[in-house]
């Protein structure tokens, strides 16, 4: 792994309309990158699939088998997580936009809808045939991009694209134990490929940085926490309204969505609050960011499962006590926080008081778990006063730097 950029040729327009283009790098330091039609359409795809593995944590949770349900969702999860950041990257350093580029990403979105389409058979039988098939589908037309860059490079460059290709093809022959081992081998062999996934990055990148762009990134990592925590909200709110419809409990249930609000408002404060894209300067801050980022979205989208696990809770329809519903909602939430911050926050904050503020907020998140049913309120109500903090403690420095400038002005 290097940690020094290699300068890509001078970047091109995409929009060029020429069908077929060479698949060359673009340029780290394009001006007024931004994210394109086609990635927020295969962002809008992929939450698909987060919504179903959302659907079999809630009903995992509800009906007692909250440890299964985790295991299994961790293991869904992973695979949407990692082939959405795999193409990610690849995106912001080779997207060229020709014909034959956006066909191969439509086919990684036919895959991840085939792997949603397994994800209910993943749950409840613990049946990977339909999400092993989408997941192949995406990776294979994944290595094809890289042969492809391959192709249209020579030196370093070329030897990195080869990797990438090798290294996503073996891992998913790997995958393929996931349907023959015994059901109690399979989580540990899902531990063996998820690293060996993780270690592809590295190993091809050695002596040679792909020329991803550090605001496009930073871009598209937001808008898909975007996008998952609206697929919260409007997971919670569906739960409160058949809530209402059914059971007639507008009252037991406005603490819950009163709090759930307060949550996710919070989250997306705390995490857009901070300039990350002038901390990725290395392929090593760059790849603990990035990997980092499953906790962030996996916690993120586990709020809005939790939030109906509590509305499900308060209207008698799930199986748990007050307690466990309660953490359903508490422990994603204080989870998210604390990966936020050890990502995001705690390079921009200055001083003990400020950096123990993300921190404080999740111990406090925690503890509201054991408040009955006024806990999702009480951690949302936390969630808002630590947003409070936060802005608060940074005004003061800037306050106290600026006062002497307009007393002698």
């Amino acid at each position: 792994m290097t940690s020094s950029p290699t300068p890509p040729p001078p970047s091109r327009a995409p929009g060029s309309r020429r069908a077929l283009r060479r698949l060359r790098a673009r340029g780290r330091d394009e001006a007024h990158r931004t994210a394109s039609p086609l990635e927020l359409f295969f962002d809008l795809c992929f939450v698909v699939a987060v919504a179903q593995a959302g659907i079999g944590l809630v009903h995992s949770v509800a009906e007692g088998h909250a440890g299964q349900g985790i295991l299994d969702y961790a293991m869904v999860f992973f695979a949407l997580w990692w082939a959405w950041m795999n193409f990610t990257w690849f995106a912001s350093a080779y997207d060229n936009d020709d014909v034959l580029y956006r066909v191969v990403t439509l086919v990684q979105i036919a895959g991840v809808l085939v792997l949603a389409a397994g994800v209910s058979r993943a749950f409840e039988d613990h049946e990977y045939l339909v999400v092993w098939l989408g997941y192949a589908i995406m990776r294979v037309a994944m290595a094809a991009q890289w042969l492809r860059a391959a192709r249209a490079s020579e030196g370093p460059e070329r030897t990195t694209a080869l990797r990438y290709a090798g290294g996503v093809l073996a891992c998913q022959v790997g995958w393929l134990g996931l349907l023959f081992l015994p059901e109690g081998a399979r989580p540990w062999w899902f531990l063996v490929m998820a690293l060996l996934e993780m270690c592809v990055p590295p190993f091809a990148e050695r002596g040679y940085s792909t020329s991803w762009h550090p605001r496009h990134i930073a871009e598209r990592y937001g808008l898909f926490t975007i996008i998952v925590l609206g697929e919260t909200i409007a997971a919670a709110t569906i739960a409160v309204k058949s809530g209402i419809d059914e059971n007639d409990a507008l009252g037991e249930l406005l603490p819950v969505a009163a709090g759930g609000l307060l949550v996710t408002f919070a989250a997306w404060w705390i995490y857009f609050v901070v300039p990350i894209h002038g901390h990725l300067r290395t392929n090593r801050q760059a790849f603990l960011w990035g990997y980092g980022h499953y906790l962030v979205f996996a916690s993120a989208a586990a709020i809005g499962a939790g939030l109906e696990v509590a509305v499900e809770q308060t209207v008698g329809k799930a199986h748990i006590s007050t307690l466990a519903a309660s953490a359903a909602v508490t422990l994603p939430t204080a989870l998210y926080l604390l990966t936020v911050w050890a990502l995001h926050s705690r390079h921009f904050k200055r001083g003990i008081t400020q950096q123990l503020v993300l921190p404080t907020t999740a111990l406090l998140v925690i503890c509201c778990t054991f408040l009955g049913h006024w806990a999702v309120f009480a951690a949302g109500v936390v969630c808002a006063l630590s947003v409070t903090a936060g802005e608060t403690l940074a005004t003061r420095p800037a306050a106290r730097e600026s006062g002497p400038a307009t007393r002698t002005g």
